[in-house]
């Protein structure tokens, strides 16, 4: 679906929508072929996420704390720095914060990660931009 399409869907539509790409991000990754699909899903997203009206309802719907779970237990880099990257583009253009979106969360998951590997410079760069988006993103609201 294109981001226009998606945004003329009908609401059960789009909750089936997000069911399916919340499920294939949920799949797990015991070979090494089971990440490519999840990278593509990912990208998707990214090409979603650019428009105001389809980040805002991403950001607050199931997407977002899935997005957390796949920075969390991925198992590969691939994959969460995909999904940072999904996460802070969603941050820079989501018209507004919904209360129930677990930004802090979302944040004290990132400097963990930071932290943990901080000789990691390909990772921290691909981190930082994100966890300044969502900071920015609470500065604005």
């Amino acid at each position: 679906w294109s981001a226009e399409a998606l945004s003329s869907l009908t609401d059960t539509e789009q909750k089936d929508f997000l069911q399916q790409v919340c499920s294939l991000l949920d799949s797990s990754e015991r070979n090494t072929g089971a990440a490519r699909p999840k990278l593509n899903v990912l990208h998707y997203l990214c090409t979603l996420a650019v428009h105001q009206e389809i980040a805002s309802w991403l950001m607050s719907s199931q997407l977002f704390p899935v997005l957390m779970q796949q920075l969390r237990v991925s198992t590969s880099w691939d994959v969460r720095t995909r999904a940072a990257q999904v996460i802070g583009l969603l941050a820079l253009h989501t018209s507004e914060l919904g209360a129930n979106v677990p930004v802090s969360e979302a944040i004290l998951l990132l400097t963990e990660i930071i932290r943990e590997n901080f000789r990691n410079s390909k990772l921290k760069q691909s981190l930082l931009p994100t966890l300044g988006e969502l900071l920015h993103l609470i500065a604005r609201e």
